[in-house]
């Protein structure tokens, strides 16, 4: 007979609700908790009436959005936000504490180990797992190519991964601690909110004088692409895009920070008429194209190559780059 396994059933669900309690206090804060900084019950109530039902549904949510629910003001929004704020700091931690973060995602196995295996492994062009590694590679000492400061990675698709961070650190022989420990990190909710983020690391770059080397937005366009839609108001995404980039770059000459940032494809619809091999082409039209200094394109080629080519530069001539991704980052490609 067969050894059997007996859980007790209430054990069993006083753990888990322990657990679902503890993880719930973490991520999930209801809107109800805003009277307690002075928010209205009426404006609470409004706010659930158009679906916003949490601190960071609120957050999450640009000022112009929130303005149309009716009978919010600019006043109350811009108060109604602040209340959010205190209860849930949206500023920078460091990639040792959003480790600490990702530790308690749940993961759900698909039944199959190499299915899931494959879902948690699998890699693109490359441009966010260059961006892993540059946060490494950038605390290295200046004889092994690094610019020995600290990087601040602000994240606006929810792609950075402390565990990467820690495989490339190993690689390059650095702590991984310290190597988190290193990176300031801050997931942007907003387009507005990435703009509040790169305001806070200007006063922090100028606070903390020669500390930081490295800028990383990983991407500059994604969420100017969901809080502005259609043709309409295509206009004003493209200031209020032109005018991030332009405090980016005044952000790199004034403290001699190198600022690396990822933008996203899409199909280009005219290609088809003019034969073109690749049909896509770069999100953000020219303003994000003349703000940047130098242009690189990022694809797969066969098997597990990766090819990256500059696509405008005024100091680097046109060419190509065949590279691989490891577990410890980028590297050079080997058939």
């Amino acid at each position: 007979m067969e050894d059997q396994v007996v859980i007790d059933e209430d054990d069993f669900e006083g753990t888990n609700k322990e657990e679902e309690t503890e993880y719930e206090e973490i991520t999930f804060v209801d809107i109800e908790e805003l009277q307690q900084q002075g928010i209205g019950a009426a404006d609470i109530q409004k706010l659930k009436s158009a679906g916003i039902c949490t601190v960071r549904s609120v957050l999450s949510t640009t000022c112009k959005n929130l303005q149309k629910i009716k009978g919010l003001s600019e006043a109350k929004v811009e108060k109604i936000r602040d209340a959010c704020n205190k209860i849930i700091p949206s500023g920078f931690i460091t990639g040792k504490e959003m480790s600490v973060l990702r530790d308690m995602v749940v993961r759900i196995t698909t039944g199959s180990k190499e299915l899931d295996k494959l879902i948690g492994g699998e890699f693109r062009t490359g441009k966010t797992q260059l961006s892993h590694t540059l946060c490494v590679t950038c605390q290295l000492p200046l004889s092994m190519g690094g610019a020995n400061g600290k990087v601040a990675f602000i994240d606006t698709e929810g792609t950075f991964r402390p565990e990467r961070i820690k495989t490339i650190a190993e690689r390059f022989g650095v702590d991984k601690d310290q190597a988190l420990e290193n990176i300031l990190v801050a997931r942007a909710l907003t387009s507005e909110h990435q703009m509040e983020l790169i305001y806070e690391l200007a006063a922090r770059f100028a606070q903390e004088k020669g500390i930081f080397k490295l800028l990383i937005i990983d991407s500059i366009i994604a969420l100017f692409r969901t809080d502005y839609n259609g043709r309409g108001e295509l206009s004003e995404r493209q200031q209020k895009l032109g005018f991030m980039l332009s405090r980016l770059t005044k952000i790199a000459e004034e403290y001699n920070v190198a600022v690396w940032i990822t933008n996203q494809m899409c199909s280009d619809p005219s290609a088809g008429i003019s034969f073109v091999a690749d049909p896509k082409k770069p999100v953000g039209g020219h303003i994000l194209a003349h703000a940047s200094t130098t242009r690189l394109y990022l694809r797969k080629g066969r098997g597990e190559s990766r090819i990256a080519k500059i696509y405008d530069s005024p100091d680097v001539p046109e060419a190509e780059a065949v590279y691989a991704i490891s577990t410890g980052g980028i590297t050079d490609y080997n058939e």
